[in-house]
């Protein structure tokens, strides 16, 4: 292999004479130098472990005493004298031009460490630069931690147009090798006169293809301290926070709401002959559910009534459906919702799945408990008695709120995952449904969205596609939505959304629901999406597909035209 700008030499690096020429102490290593003794590395006795006088270095070596690392007040660290360890050439190195790899980005902290062990290499500013707050940098479009475009955030993985180069791993990554240096690409630009590194399959001779490990070395406890080191073991691998956006439902709560003077309001509206239906959709599309809720108590204990028989006998069809459903909690609305799609002739198998792929651990245990309170049976046995085969253990899995819902992402996991799910599908006669099961049910989110991605790029086709190819009736859609639903739960809304109002008729119950209950969580991320991928706002298609009392009231809860 040679480098531009140098003339190969036959043997290749190390140069011989006339090459690029060694300053004493340098590497390739003169007598003297490191590793202490002529024969070259692996070191001979009186290498590694150290003798006296081998490595570590004793004071101004590694790892540093006083004026070292972690730094001193006052400094971080000195370089090492030139013709020390560290210490190069005179004129400071070249970069270290690993940078024509496919993974750019890679972690602030290594290069920070890279730049402090050769001395005279100055750190480049714009290098290290970070986005206030810390890690992680901002992903360039397409760069290595870069959101797909329609695809939300997830922690650091590369995008479609970066792949990680197969056989690279971050340093102690379990299954990994780690020959000498880490091979990790660097982020700062080609220096001239040194040119691109060699790919990380072919390992830099004497560089970082060293026969030994170096045991240890990367590591150090990060530099950057708002990052953990990579290369502490298998540990998960640290990804970027979900970015909280503050609040992204529609309905706020309502300042200076007092549920005495709201029924007072209500009463009023059902009072004498006939309703003022337009009162009962002002209170009701302008309080929060947490200020709905007590209404009905309220009620009761001002006017001896029951609200909701008044408000059922007062109103009639789907405006009657959703304005009792504003006046239960979230938990009793799921409860409700999932005992209608269980009983009767039918099965609405797709509300299931919506319910439960779509809420959190604790939401699905509150779902379980009021479930058993109120139907006088378990959640679980009234799936298993009107669901079967590997759908109704789908079900059974979701039901559990057992989710794994750690932030942080395991890649090596992910790309386990990947294989495990490529392996029980796409690559075997028949497809064991059981091992998707377990990944989809069992794993957290983010680490699915790097599973799934890592699938795409390991037989080049989406996970979706896979599924719809392996897989057939319930358990196709069922597993498509969970899917659907992890990858992007906005868009998961917005498509059952626009499901439930194309064509003729529409499914009143599935609109209500979704208006209902994502009102206070991401009614501003599925609007998004919906004219996004719809073409018109969903404020136009609610008002194009239903009407009257009903419109106004799912109007309110849409909270306007995007």
């Amino acid at each position: 292999m040679s480098y531009p700008g140098y003339p190969p030499q036959g043997g290749g690096y190390p140069p011989q004479p006339g090459a690029y020429p060694p300053q004493p102490g340098a590497y390739p290593p003169q007598p003297g130098a490191y590793p202490p003794q002529a024969g070259g590395y692996p070191q001979q006795p009186g290498g590694y472990p150290p003798q006296a006088g081998g490595y570590p270095p004793q004071a101004g070596g590694y790892p540093p005493q006083a004026g070292g690392y972690p730094p001193q007040p006052g400094g971080y660290p000195q370089a090492p004298p030139t013709g020390s360890w560290g210490g190069g050439p005179t004129g400071g190195y070249p970069s270290i031009g690993l940078d024509n790899l496919s993974n750019p980005g890679y972690n602030a902290g290594m290069a920070s460490q890279t730049s402090a062990g050769m001395g005279g290499f100055p750190p480049n500013p714009s290098m290290f630069a970070q986005a206030p707050g810390g890690y992680p940098p901002a992903p360039q479009p397409g760069g290595y931690g870069a959101p797909l475009p329609n695809q939300q955030s997830y922690g650091l993985y590369p995008q479609p147009g970066g792949t990680m180069p197969q056989g690279m791993g971050y340093p102690g990554q379990p299954g990994q090798p780690m020959p000498g240096y880490p091979r990790a690409p660097s982020p700062n630009p080609p220096m001239a006169g040194y040119g691109g590194a060699p790919a990380p399959s072919q390992p830099m001779p004497g560089y970082g293809g060293a026969p030994a490990p170096m045991p240890a070395y990367p590591r150090v406890p990060s530099p950057n301290p708002s990052m953990p080191a990579y290369g502490g073991g298998g540990g998960a691998m640290p990804i970027a926070p979900p970015i909280n956006r503050g609040f992204r439902g529609t309905i706020k709560d309502f300042p200076g709401a007092d549920p005495l003077k709201d029924v007072e309001v209500l009463r009023k509206a059902m009072k004498g002959f006939g309703t003022d239906e337009q009162a009962i959709i002002d209170l009701l599309g302008s309080r929060s559910n947490k200020q709905r809720v007590p209404l009905p108590r309220a009620y009761k204990t001002s006017y001896g009534k029951d609200l909701i028989k008044d408000l059922h006998s007062e109103l009639s069809g789907d405006f009657r459906k959703l304005v009792m459903a504003t006046l239960k909690t979230p938990a009793e609305f799921d409860a409700y919702e999932l005992n209608s799609a269980i009983k009767g002739a039918g099965t609405d198998e797709a509300c299931l799945i919506e319910i439960l792929s779509s809420r959190s651990n604790a939401e699905i245990k509150e779902i379980n408990r009021i479930y058993k309170q109120e139907y006088k049976k378990t959640l679980e046995n009234a799936i298993s008695g009107d669901t079967s085969g590997h759908f109704r253990r789908l079900l059974i899995s979701l039901a559990q709120g057992n989710r794994d819902e750690r932030e942080t992402v395991d890649i090596s996991l992910a790309k386990q995952d990947a294989q495990a799910l490529y392996a029980a599908g796409e690559n075997k006669l028949g497809t064991d449904e059981s091992k998707f099961n377990a990944i989809l049910c069992a794993r957290s989110k983010p680490h699915l969205r790097a599973v799934f991605l890592e699938y795409q790029h390991m037989c080049g086709r989406d996970i979706e596609k896979s599924i719809d190819r392996e897989m057939s009736g319930d358990l196709e859609s069922g597993m498509l939505a969970v899917v659907k639903c992890i990858k992007n739960t906005p868009a998961y809304f917005a498509e059952r959304l626009y499901k439930a109002m194309r064509g003729a008729g529409t499914n009143d119950r599935t609109l209500i629901r979704i208006m209902v209950s994502r009102s206070e969580v991401d009614m501003l991320d599925i609007r998004q999406e919906y004219v996004k991928n719809y073409g018109k706002s969903l404020y136009t298609h609610i008002s194009g597909d239903t009407s009257g009392d009903y419109k106004k009231l799912l109007l309110k809860l849409c909270g306007g035209s995007d």
